[in-house]
């Protein structure tokens, strides 16, 4: 203890001082907080893994019960442990037993998800010399597997990814039938980017990063499914990390061409890094600008899009030579499959508030429109918004049709990697295009005039009024507990035919299609008819009395939902 840290409180006395500065090596109070709290997220959803674990695998459960114990002992030493460098052994201990239970969960459940046995069938095709895209597989889905209904009365069979998860699957598919070489491909991809996250973070924010890769159950669960979004995350994490650095000075380097490479791979893995990918680009250009000048600035993204390109299409060219057109269709297909609504975000206004919309394209006018207009403010206002490259282009997906909560919190990593690596003192000298905008008025006036055509799509949107009126007039039953046959009064309220497609749901979701056993395909406009639908698995069971069940129906030229609560007697 230092002198100068005793002062006198009585005569011949001493005491050390209430409050005194930590030295060099203490660590910092937030970061032992960070520790703990990256320590607490792992016991989320352990539980449940032990629970399938003992009754199966109980040399997985005993080892969970010991990762348990290292979660008690780095609580305790989080909290306790004097020097910096200790508590930075404690962040390792704790990334270490994220890495053991998340592999530990993914060797209990590892079967995935439709997006999981897309992928592993896809690599077996490709193994087998077989086209990959434009190919339907319906004998994957069903028995519990998620089906993506369509506005034309149809499924997704179908591969809908760009090639690099098949690739890099094809290798283990000696691991077993079902979605389990996908899984491990995602798991592993999640594991190897979270321990290169909290390898390039700065020592006291590591934590952070095996909370949000690894911690809550959150991210593990998206990679024991099977996502290729995973891989493409994975990828992005040495992309983000101190990106407005990338092409200092003018020159890529190793490290800039290192990332240029992911960001390609990425491109190759799955479709959400093409909306980052422009904000990123237009950042790097804007900060080298300020920085270089234009034509250096221009030259280094033109270096990073040149490999990045390259990589994408090294990745694909085999595809893009064996089957072109199918190719090119299967990973446009998330943009272009029309399935109907689903998510967390602006369609949940049609979905459930009200009895649907005849102006259902304008939600995905909407979101291309808000993700064009928030990359012009980018652009516009970049000392500003720089730190939040990151963020900004996955708020466009509130306004889609599938706007499901996945495509947000798969890419969490990103956000903290930026608000850590790229603050906003690395667009303090960014070049801003257009004359500075002094007043806070003028700002939020040009913000509004950017963002008013995604904003005028999205009123016309959930504004639009459901066509077609239902009334359900009859049931016929099989037993007393199912309904076979369900008879409906469909009036066109419409300028324009329609050929609608339609399901019962009860509580949120959308289910499979009735089959029309009698009745017009197609209505025309101002007609009433009369239809008789049969359930898909050829019986409905009732649900209970008081259950809100929807009648939807689903049109695909033009897209519009019509939905009424209908009451069915129960059993």
């Amino acid at each position: 203890m230092h002198l100068a840290e005793l002062k006198p409180v009585t005569p011949g006395r001493r005491t050390q001082s209430a409050v005194s500065s930590p030295g060099p090596e203490t660590p910092a109070q937030w970061h032992r907080v960070l520790t703990l709290l990256a320590d607490i997220s792992l016991l989320i959803g352990t539980r449940a893994v032990w629970t399938q674990a003992a009754s199966h695998q109980v040399a997985v459960a005993a080892v969970i019960s010991v990762c348990y114990a290292s979660i008690l002992v780095c609580g305790v030493l989080a909290l306790v442990v004097r020097r910096t460098r200790s508590l930075a052994r404690v962040d390792l201990c704790v990334l270490v037993t994220a890495v053991t239970l998340t592999l530990c969960a993914w060797s209990v459940l590892h079967q995935g998800s439709d997006e999981a046995l897309l992928t592993t069938q896809a690599a077996r095709e490709l193994v087998a010399g077989h086209p990959v895209y434009g190919r339907s597989w319906p004998w994957l889905f069903g028995h519990g597997v998620a089906l993506t209904p369509t506005v034309t009365g149809g499924y997704d069979f179908t591969y809908g990814y760009p090639p690099l998860a098949p690739l890099l699957t094809a290798p283990l598919l000696w691991l077993g039938h079902g979605g389990a070489p996908a899984t491990a491909v995602s798991t592993v991809a999640l594991v190897v980017g979270a321990v290169v996250l909290w390898r390039m973070l700065p020592v006291p924010w590591r934590p952070a990063a095996t909370m949000v890769c690894l911690g809550f159950a959150m991210l593990p669960q998206y990679g024991r499914l099977g996502y290729p979004a995973i891989l493409a995350l994975a990828l992005l994490v040495p992309v983000v990390v101190r990106w407005p650095r990338i092409g200092q000075s003018g020159r890529l380097g190793a490290a800039g061409v290192a990332r240029a490479v992911c960001l390609g791979a990425a491109c190759a893995a799955q479709q959400l890094p093409w909306f980052l990918a422009p904000f990123l680009l237009a950042g790097i250009y804007a900060v080298r600008r300020g920085e270089l000048g234009g034509r250096a600035a221009a030259l280094v993204v033109l270096r990073v899009v040149g490999v990045a390109a390259t990589v994408w299409l090294l990745i694909d060219t085999y595809f893009l030579v064996s089957e072109p057109g199918p190719w090119l269709t299967g990973v446009a297909l998330p943009l272009t499959q029309g399935a109907v609504l689903h998510g967390q975000g602006l369609v949940d206004v049609s979905a459930y508030l009200t009895g649907g919309s005849d102006r259902l394209d304008w939600y995905g006018h909407a979101s291309m429109l808000l993700a064009a207009g928030l990359l012009v403010l980018f652009v516009l206002f970049v000392r500003r918004l720089g730190p939040a490259a990151t963020v900004l282009p996955w708020c466009a997906f509130f306004l889609a049709t599938r706007s499901q909560d996945g495509y947000y919190l798969m890419m969490t990593p990103l956000w903290l990697a930026a608000a850590v690596t790229a603050p906003a003192s690395e667009f303090a000298g960014a070049w801003q295009p257009g004359p500075r905008l002094g007043s806070r008025a003028a700002r939020i006036a040009v913000a509004l005039l950017v963002l008013s055509p995604a904003l005028l799509s999205a009123a016309l949107a959930v504004t639009g009024t459901p066509p077609l009126r239902m009334q359900v007039t009859g049931l016929q039953r099989a037993r007393p507990a199912d309904g076979s046959r369900l008879t409906i009064r469909v009036a066109n309220t419409a300028d324009s035919a329609l050929v609608p497609h339609f399901m019962l749901t009860v509580g949120q979701g959308m289910s499979r299609y009735w089959t029309v056993v009698r009745g017009p395909a197609t209505l025309p406009a101002h007609a009433t008819a009369r239809y008789e639908l049969r359930p898909p698995a050829g019986g409905y069971g009732l649900p209970r009395a008081g259950a809100r069940i929807r009648l939807r129906a689903f049109t695909a030229a033009p897209q519009t939902l019509s939905s009424v609560y209908v009451r069915l007697p129960s059993g």
